[in-house]
């Protein structure tokens, strides 16, 4: 469903493994995520949409289900610009909850998860209590 409605639709997010506290999704590169044309470099704006998502999704895997929330923070640390025509992929992990607040942490590359373009760390808080 990602893949083909809203925001991570548009930029082409896709989904690509889970595990049980864990979810990738890869960013297929595209002409029209690039910000510098000279280079073909992908924008940062896409790479943290994608790490939100992985993130934000890996709570619910470690939950086992669906909770209302929202990014509290990501912080994300480039390391190395995305090289061009290469498959980003953004793996996200929850590592703890508690009752009102998860914890995250990731990693996106671009083939080589031991060579990263960002690292990210994270809190999603839980407004079920919050949503009629």
């Amino acid at each position: 469903m990602m893949s083909k409605h809203g925001h991570s639709g548009h930029i082409g997010m896709v989904y690509h493994a889970h595990g049980d506290n864990w979810v990738e999704l890869a960013l297929p590169y595209d002409k029209r995520l690039i910000g510098d044309t000279e280079t073909g470099i992908i924008a940062s704006g896409p790479i943290i949409s994608l790490m939100d998502n992985a993130t934000s999704l890996s709570v619910w895997t470690h939950l086992g289900k669906f909770r209302p929330q929202v990014t509290l923070d990501l912080r994300v640390d480039y390391m190395r610009a995305a090289r061009p025509g290469k498959t980003v992929i953004g793996r996200g992990e929850c590592y703890t909850i508690t009752r009102s607040v998860a914890f995250v942490r990731g990693i996106a590359h671009d083939g080589d998860a031991d060579d990263p373009v960002a690292h990210v760390a994270g809190t999603f808080i839980n407004v079920e209590k919050f949503v009629a």
